[in-house]
Protein backbone atom coordinates (compact mmCIF):
# COMPACT_ATOMS: atom_id res chain seq x y z
CA UNK A 1 0.00 0.00 0.00
CA UNK A 2 1.31 3.72 -1.16
CA UNK A 3 1.03 6.20 1.66
CA UNK A 4 0.56 9.16 -0.70
CA UNK A 5 1.18 12.43 0.93
CA UNK A 6 -2.21 15.16 -0.61
CA UNK A 7 -1.76 18.82 -0.48
CA UNK A 8 -4.10 21.62 -2.34
CA UNK A 9 -1.63 21.77 -5.27
CA UNK A 10 0.45 18.09 -5.76
CA UNK A 11 0.22 14.83 -4.03
CA UNK A 12 3.43 12.88 -3.69
CA UNK A 13 5.23 9.80 -1.98
CA UNK A 14 8.11 9.67 0.39
CA UNK A 15 11.01 7.13 1.25
CA UNK A 16 11.71 5.90 4.51
CA UNK A 17 14.38 8.77 5.16
CA UNK A 18 11.87 11.41 3.93
CA UNK A 19 13.01 12.07 0.65
CA UNK A 20 10.39 12.76 -2.45
CA UNK A 21 10.44 9.64 -5.16
CA UNK A 22 7.33 10.30 -6.91
CA UNK A 23 5.06 13.67 -7.11
CA UNK A 24 2.45 15.05 -9.49
CA UNK A 25 1.77 18.89 -9.52
CA UNK A 26 -1.03 20.78 -10.74
CA UNK A 27 -2.85 23.96 -10.12
CA UNK A 28 -6.37 25.25 -9.96
CA UNK A 29 -7.78 28.33 -11.70
CA UNK A 30 -11.66 28.75 -11.03
CA UNK A 31 -12.56 25.13 -11.59
CA UNK A 32 -9.97 24.08 -14.04
CA UNK A 33 -7.34 21.81 -12.35
CA UNK A 34 -4.32 21.86 -14.63
CA UNK A 35 -1.82 18.80 -13.88
CA UNK A 36 1.45 19.50 -15.11
CA UNK A 37 4.28 17.75 -13.72
CA UNK A 38 4.68 14.09 -12.58
CA UNK A 39 7.68 12.76 -11.10
CA UNK A 40 8.96 9.35 -10.28
CA UNK A 41 12.46 8.40 -9.30
CA UNK A 42 14.37 6.04 -11.40
CA UNK A 43 14.22 3.71 -8.34
CA UNK A 44 10.40 3.54 -8.55
CA UNK A 45 9.94 3.59 -12.31
CA UNK A 46 8.22 0.29 -14.15
CA UNK A 47 6.46 0.02 -11.20
CA UNK A 48 2.67 1.67 -12.14
CA UNK A 49 3.66 4.41 -9.92
CA UNK A 50 3.00 7.68 -12.00
CA UNK A 51 -0.73 6.04 -13.42
CA UNK A 52 -1.26 5.70 -9.59
CA UNK A 53 -0.52 9.41 -8.61
CA UNK A 54 -2.14 10.70 -11.90
CA UNK A 55 -5.73 8.21 -10.59
CA UNK A 56 -5.09 9.49 -7.17
CA UNK A 57 -5.03 13.39 -8.46
CA UNK A 58 -8.02 12.55 -10.41
CA UNK A 59 -9.77 11.52 -7.71
CA UNK A 60 -8.81 14.27 -5.84
CA UNK A 61 -9.74 17.16 -8.60
CA UNK A 62 -13.24 14.88 -8.83
CA UNK A 63 -13.58 15.16 -4.75
CA UNK A 64 -13.26 18.96 -4.87
CA UNK A 65 -16.10 18.92 -8.13
CA UNK A 66 -13.40 20.14 -10.41
CA UNK A 67 -12.29 19.50 -14.25
CA UNK A 68 -9.44 18.11 -15.18
CA UNK A 69 -6.51 19.52 -17.45
CA UNK A 70 -3.35 18.71 -18.23
CA UNK A 71 -0.17 19.98 -19.77
CA UNK A 72 1.74 17.14 -18.48
CA UNK A 73 2.56 14.41 -21.68
CA UNK A 74 2.19 11.67 -19.29
CA UNK A 75 -0.89 12.56 -17.67
CA UNK A 76 -2.64 13.14 -21.64
CA UNK A 77 -1.62 9.95 -22.27
CA UNK A 78 -3.13 8.41 -18.87
CA UNK A 79 -6.60 10.20 -19.72
CA UNK A 80 -6.75 9.10 -23.19
CA UNK A 81 -6.66 5.36 -22.15
CA UNK A 82 -8.50 5.73 -18.86
CA UNK A 83 -11.41 8.32 -19.61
Amino acid sequence: MMNFIKEKDRIYLKDSNGKVVAEINFEKKDNLYNIYHTFVDESLRGQGIASMLVEQAVNYIKEKKGIVTASCSYVNKWLDKNR
